[in-house]
């Protein structure tokens, strides 16, 4: 069950991350500017992040059984939309990126329905494999661009939409709840309400709009950052955010399978640690080969490792019948902390030439968060029923 969350994970993330590859791309061809080439690679992040409160609540209530086949086959509305007719002009792009989003919503029914096969002990290391289907951006990355140029703007479309159908379709034969899984009988709407007065759900969103949004900032702008401060290539830029990425999706069960040793509070203050020294040293745009390469992979294995920790501390202290409403609380506040840096990044640049500025402004997000992670979710712990 769990290899077959994390596949559905990363299929459905393949489909969320196929407009960043080609962002640089479609900014020459329909002469974007910096902040809408930003725009076109932030919508699906924004989207798929919000729709994660009531998919996941959704999956208390249904199971991941239900669910990830459904999130699948609606995702593949969109990627044949852009795939077939939605690549002509902004406006397209940016109703297609729109519902694109869904597939972003994966993670908040992969989460609940792990934790559910998991006693506590292990759901760090359990949700930490799961959490490695985000590695469905570094498939985008690594396939997107040469699939256009091998064939045509079409084809890495309809092949993703293959394999999300193929999924769906194995997903609703194979995938099974955990037989003890606790149903929820409030509705929708209470279980929002119950989820949101828990403190572990907005302490875990503010560690996570930072742990994994910073992830998913440089996984979609990372190569567009390449590009315009180091003239890399469009293919060199998206072969290194892959591996950017591939280093993050390897670290994040490290970072689960430790909080299951040591307290998640500590990963996270080294990981947010990490973030901090990386981000100000590249603040002053260095040589690529070593420091910026050295700086980039540290962030990648801290962002990395601080996700699984954020939700090694979900797993422990959220009750078990609200972990799939607090899931797509905290899950989005990581897809909306993804959004943001994209936005201003593209203004930055746009503004200054130059990308000191957000960079800076990272470090002392991160820092902030480090003062969060250490003064109040490490001096309290969330009861164990709401």
């Amino acid at each position: 069950m769990l290899a077959l969350a994390t596949i559905g994970f990363a299929v459905n993330f393949w489909a969320w991350a196929l407009l960043s590859p080609l962002a640089t791309k479609f900014t020459t061809v329909l002469h974007l500017s910096s902040f809408q080439q930003s725009l076109l690679v932030a919508v699906p992040v924004v989207v798929g992040s919000l729709g994660r409160i009531p998919i996941g609540a959704l999956t208390d209530r249904f199971g991941g059984r239900v669910m990830f086949p459904l999130v699948s086959l609606a995702t593949v509305v969109p990627v044949l939309y852009l795939g077939l007719l939605g690549h002509s002009s902004l406006p397209a792009l940016l109703i297609g990126g729109f519902f694109l989003g869904i597939g972003g919503t994966a993670f908040a029914v992969g989460v609940p329905f792990v934790s559910a096969w998991f006693p506590p002990e292990r759901r760090g290391f359990a949700v930490g494999i799961f959490g490695m289907g985000m590695g469905g951006t570094a498939i985008s990355a690594l396939t997107t661009v040469k699939l256009v140029d091998a064939n045509s703007m079409r084809t890495p479309f309809l092949i993703t939409a293959a394999v999300l159908a193929l999924y769906a379709g194995v997903a609703w034969l194979v995938l099974r709840d955990a037989p003890d899984r606790v149903v929820p009988a409030t509705p929708l709407p209470a279980r929002l309400g119950a989820a949101a007065r828990l403190r572990i759900t907005w302490q875990a969103a503010a560690l996570y709009a930072v742990a994994f949004g910073g992830y998913v900032a440089f996984s979609v702008y990372l190569p567009a950052y390449l590009k315009n401060a180091y003239g890399l290539t469009q293919a060199d830029a998206a072969n290194r955010m892959a591996g950017f990425v591939l280093l993050a999706v390897l670290m994040r069960p490290v970072g689960g399978w430790l909080s299951d040793r040591v307290a998640p509070v500590r990963v996270l203050a080294a990981a947010l640690g990490v973030v901090v020294a990386g981000a100000l040293v590249q603040s002053l745009t260095p040589g690529l080969a070593p420091v910026g390469t050295v700086a980039f992979l540290a962030m990648a294995a801290a962002l990395g490792a601080g996700s699984g920790a954020t939700f090694a501390l979900v797993a422990q202290q959220a009750p078990a019948h609200q972990v799939g409403s607090v899931t797509g609380v905290v899950g989005a506040a990581g897809g909306l902390g993804g959004f943001v840096p994209p936005l201003v990044m593209g203004a930055v640049y746009g503004s200054y030439h130059s990308y000191a500025i957000g960079l800076v402004l990272l470090a002392v997000v991160a820092l902030a968060a480090l003062v969060l992670d250490v003064l109040t979710v490490g001096r309290r712990r969330e009861p164990v029923t709401a």
